[in-house]
């Protein structure tokens, strides 16, 4: 069963909101069922399923020596190589 709901929000936001439902082609409504859906009991997010392949991996690297800093390095060493060979891509 479906009831009317009433929202008292900006107009700025709501115009934002109607454009962006606009561009999914849905209805504000939908948006906000939607995003309700997403909501559990206790107001948080429901986590997303993962695909299969992704939650295999999930916690794989946890008992590894790889640490923050590692990862930050190489994605800078990926960036300055992809910025300086842009016609590999």
């Amino acid at each position: 069963m479906q009831t009317k709901l009433t929202l008292r929000l900006e107009e700025a936001l709501i115009k934002r909101a109607k454009t962006r439902a606009r561009k999914l082609g849905k209805s504000l409504s939908q948006i906000v069922a939607d995003y309700f859906a997403l909501l559990n009991e206790d107001g948080g997010k429901v986590p997303p399923e993962l695909p299969p392949i992704t939650r295999s991996l999930k916690g794989s690297l946890r008992e590894s020596d790889v640490d923050h800093g590692d990862y930050l390095r190489y994605l800078e060493e990926k960036h300055r190589w992809r910025s300086m060979h842009p016609t590999c891509y």
